[in-house]
């Protein structure tokens, strides 16, 4: 589903990505994780070109994502990628003006030109998936913000993406209100979405994810399956990260 190739990023004279070689398989769940400033958000947003890199190639499902085009051409191939890929961000970035129906409505009508009834119907199905049904006409002033980021991930999910991509989605949150995120995301998994999850939740990610990359450096130290990586690492710098972690 995902390739990514001697992908390299910086910003000024700050390197941040360092040759990634990244797959991922369709069905996927893949955590990333890794000390803060090591590039994992950085590698998430270059999927959908919300970053752009310097060298390397990125592949989703077949189509080469930062492809030699110019203007608006490259404009239309990006957009059209994106609407196969819904990304959940930290900060739930809802429009603020919106309440969560018009929230998760606004893309399929715009983009898809799905019928207001129909996208309607939709938005009510996948609140009630992320248990807020009864939320439909509350604004994002109005609600937690475990709530924002559950209707975040219904906004993303009303495309009817390939791929999920989430951003550190709990690290804003109330202890309390980390695990109502979580519940969402392991019901996704159960039902076998291709997911790219950046947390810093390792119990999370050895829970949920079949696949764990650790990142340091602006490089892939090390990946493979969390009962593997998790208990017996075999880089030193892995060790010493998962040392300080849950020490």
């Amino acid at each position: 589903m995902i390739q990514v190739a001697d992908l390299h990023k910086a910003f000024g004279a700050v390197e941040v990505l360092k040759g990634i070689d990244l797959t991922v398989e369709r069905g996927q769940i893949l955590a990333i994780i890794g000390p803060s400033g090591s590039g994992k958000s950085t590698l998430l947003r270059t999927i959908n070109h919300l970053e752009s890199v310097d060298r390397g190639e990125i592949w989703f499902d077949g189509m080469l994502v930062n492809q030699p085009l110019r203007g608006r051409r490259f404009e239309r191939h990006v957009n059209r990628i994106r609407q196969h890929i819904g990304m959940v961000f930290q900060h739930f970035n809802l429009f603020p003006h919106m309440t969560a129906l018009e929230n998760i409505t606004m893309a399929p009508m715009l983009l898809k030109k799905t019928p207001r009834r129909e996208a309607r119907e939709l938005a009510e199905s996948l609140l009630r998936k992320v248990g807020l049904l009864d939320r439909i006409d509350y604004y994002p002033a109005q609600l937690s913000g475990g709530q924002k980021q559950r209707v975040a991930i219904a906004r993303a999910l009303a495309m009817e993406p390939k791929v999920m991509l989430f951003d550190e989605v709990t690290s804003s949150l109330d202890p309390e209100l980390v695990g109502e995120v979580n519940k969402v995301m392991k019901q996704l998994a159960q039902e076998h979405m291709t997911m790219l999850i950046v947390t810093h939740e390792l119990r999370f990610a050895a829970d949920v994810a079949d696949h764990v990359l650790f990142m340091a450096d602006g490089v892939v130290v090390e990946e493979g399956p969390p009962a593997q990586l998790f208990r017996a690492p075999a880089q030193e710098r892995t060790k010493t990260f998962l040392q300080e972690v849950f020490k």
